[in-house]
């Protein structure tokens, strides 16, 4: 059989078959036009150098070029010069599209994570792209799943680590079966991939005065990070003044205390902690503000290997190392970001000043390629900018964008993820918070394409339930427990006669034992001690004096004890005397 016979032969078959054949799939929306309406109205804003000023009117600056001209009379009014050759909005698209193409930023599509009440200061993206952790002031992590995620972007589990305490950082075990949450309190916890807590460390004695006799920090963490090779370790820092290395499997004890060298003796707090891309590097950032590193060696201890001093003005909200680990970034309250070579570090390589940063979250992150570094800036009061991401330049040490990501939130915690090729920004205030993710239809891959094109399941005919007759047998008075008497118990409580309320002293004239302005209890004494019937003598009598009172009204009218027994008692015989003188 050869090959044109064959073709016939399927096309044949082919036919027998209609078009309709199999599960036909519903009509829906473009991506083109779900991806329009997540389109961002201001892309980028980029840092564009000033103009020249135009030319003062009536001047011209062609006489010459007209005498240059050989083939004849210039036509028309003289051509712009070069530089005022573009408008304001051409000149920020064309930069814009330089830019982007430059170093390919997807920034052109937008999304937000919404779902928390307060600001987000804490984010956590796992390696593979495909659950994002959002941690915040509201005491709360979110979990979302960009697979199970349609376009409503809903979470789907949320969690309290510590009631009462913000979360502060997040990070993934670098397998991502298993995250770190650092809040307020002093106690890490550890929860697998799913939510459900596995372990809470261990919190330290407060009462003793050296750290490292400690089994775990005894104040609130300040940040933490896993170890980005070894699964089993993590790092934390804390406001005690101490960093610590903590196996997975033992949350008992920490494996090592690193305290950090202080002009000083005392307790000052560690803000942030950083490790480097192969992790036998620790960066620690102090709250003197200085910057200390330590590289993980056999028998090494708490003497830094780098010691930056003053470094920055305020507290170190992060620290950031270079794949190759030579440059070290830090960002800090003083609004200022520095690049740092560890080489040489007695000054920074670069200072960029005017990044407003109110909240001890705020981090920095490096572009996948790492041609680019990335932070946050904090809205101030007086200022008219927004919440802005901007972007420098690794090589050339400049500042490459800014992009506007919330006109009245502030942006805390940045990154930019390398396989889904998207960047997530957190925002938020004292009201709202939620975590914006660019992309581009183009450049990205999976994560936020994924729900943006999955719509809301719609209800069907078989979706229809039938609300079910529910009998309950303990509802009849037969089957029905005893009220409840805790009302009435509550009511007898309130009542000081049935709750035997003991009697208040006395603090005034009173009768009895009993304070009243009727100088007795009842209004049959108060009637007859108005009259005179009852006089009050008792009290100014003596006891003896009153008893013998009675003594001849007793002698002359027994009343009481004798005739009680005159039945009984014999009769008395007296003895008779004998002589005669003694009756005499």
């Amino acid at each position: 059989m050869d090959d044109s016979t064959e073709g016939e032969l399927y096309d044949g078959v082919r036919s027998q078959f209609p078009l309709s054949f199999g599960k036909q799939s519903k009509s829906q929306t473009p991506l083109e036009a779900i991806h329009n309406a997540t389109r961002r109205s201001i892309s980028l804003s980029s840092i564009n150098p000033t103009p020249p000023p135009p030319p003062p009117p009536g001047s011209n600056d062609y006489d010459d070029d007209d005498d240059d001209d050989d083939d004849g009379e210039m036509i028309g009014p003289p051509p712009p010069p070069p530089a005022a050759n573009l408008t304001s909005d051409d000149e920020e698209d064309s930069d814009e599209d330089e830019v982007g193409k430059r170093f390919r930023i997807p920034i052109t599509n937008e999304i937000v994570l919404k779902g928390h009440t307060k600001v987000v200061s804490a984010l956590a993206v796992d390696h593979t792209g495909s659950r994002v952790l959002s941690g915040s002031y509201d005491y709360t992590v979110r979990m979302y799943d960009f697979q199970g995620m349609n376009s409503r972007l809903q979470s789907f589990r949320t969690l309290e680590p510590s009631e009462g305490h913000q979360v502060r950082h997040l990070s993934w075990s670098p397998s991502a079966d298993r995250f770190l949450c650092v809040t307020g309190s002093a106690q890490a916890k550890i929860y697998d991939r799913d939510g459900l807590t596995l372990g809470e460390f261990m919190k330290g004695d407060m009462y003793i005065r050296d750290l490292k006799n400690t089994k775990g920090h005894i104040t609130g963490l300040t940040c933490g990070e896993w170890h980005p090779k070894n699964k089993e370790t993590i790092l934390t820092s804390s406001e005690d003044g101490s960093l610590r290395i903590w196996d997975v499997n033992d949350f008992k004890s920490q494996k090592q205390v690193i305290k950090p060298k202080l002009a000083r003796p005392g307790r000052v707090p560690v803000t942030t902690c950083a490790w480097d891309r192969d992790g036998k590097c620790i960066a620690g950032g102090i709250g003197d503000g200085s910057i200390q590193v330590w590289n993980i060696k056999p028998g090494w201890g708490s003497r830094p290997d780098v010691h930056i001093e003053k470094s920055h003005s305020d507290d170190i909200t992060a620290l950031k190392f270079s794949s190759d680990g030579r440059i070290l970034l830090s960002r800090s309250f003083d609004g200022s970001l520095k690049v740092w070579d560890l080489r040489k570090a007695k000054e920074a390589l670069k200072v960029f000043e005017d990044l407003p940063n109110n909240y001890g979250q705020t981090n920095i992150t490096f572009s996948p390629d790492e041609q680019l570094f990335l932070t946050g800036t904090s809205v101030e009061r007086e200022s008219s900018t927004g919440g802005l991401l901007c972007f420098f330049d690794r090589v050339n040490l400049e500042l490459v964008s800014r992009v506007g990501i919330s006109p009245t939130c502030s942006v805390i915690q940045c990154s930019w993820h390398p396989k889904l090729n998207q960047i997530f920004a957190t925002v938020g205030d004292k009201s709202q918070g939620g975590t914006h993710v660019l992309y581009d239809p183009t450049l990205s891959e999976r994560g936020a394409l994924v729900c943006v094109a999955r719509a809301p399941r719609k209800k069907s005919i078989d979706d229809f339930e039938a609300k079910p007759v529910i009998h309950n047998p303990h509802s009849l008075p037969l089957f029905r427990d005893q009220p409840s008497r805790k009302r009435q118990r509550e009511k007898i409580l309130k009542d000081p006669m049935k709750s035997h309320k003991p009697e208040l002293p006395m603090t005034g004239p009173g009768f009895g034992g009993r304070v009243g302005t009727t100088q007795g209890s009842l209004l049959t004494q108060y009637l007859m001690k108005q009259g005179g019937m009852i006089k009050e003598t008792w009290m100014e009598e003596d006891p003896r004096e009153a008893i013998l009172k009675y003594a001849d009204v007793a002698a002359k009218e027994p009343k009481f004890i004798a005739p009680a027994y005159a039945e009984t008692q014999p009769e008395p015989v007296f003895a008779k005397s004998d002589s005669e003188d003694e009756e005499k």
